[in-house]
């Protein structure tokens, strides 16, 4: 199983609690900072910051976060090196999780048959995060 790990600019619990809904999931764990031995040396802004987050949707969808910590880390800078690519068993789910987390964000390309076959389409959801929607022909 391969798991992605997202970082976010401080809004890691809105990002995931929009994917829980679009996805149809849910939290399953969220730690702090502040939860942490370290929490109290941290800047006062960045304490109640996710340290770890995690979601489990239908379909064995799990993806897991954090906030960046600019003190740890340095500045944010979000990159373009990467996708999420989701692949529903049916172009019914496709479209449901198409809709869902493209809502507020700029479709890149909008679910249809692809070249190689596949039920496709991809998107920037409005949190920057670019997703690929992939159904297997059967």
């Amino acid at each position: 199983m391969l798991v992605a790990y997202v970082n976010f600019n401080g809004n890691t619990e809105e990002v995931f609690n929009f994917y829980a809904s679009g996805l149809g999931g849910q939290i399953v764990n969220v730690q702090r900072f502040s939860d942490s031995p370290q929490g109290g040396q941290l800047p006062e802004a960045e304490r109640n910051k996710i340290m770890h987050i995690a979601l489990e949707a239908p379909g064995g969808i799990r993806l897991m976060g954090t906030d960046h910590q600019e003190s740890m880390s340095g500045p944010f800078n979000p990159g373009n090196n990467f996708s999420l690519s989701l692949h529903p068993d049916s172009e019914e789910l496709s479209d449901k999780f198409f809709n869902n987390l493209s809502a507020g964000g700029t479709v890149i390309m909008p679910m249809s048959k692809a070249p190689w076959g596949d039920y496709f389409g991809m998107f920037k959801d409005k949190f920057g995060m670019t997703w690929m929607i992939n159904c297997q022909k059967k």
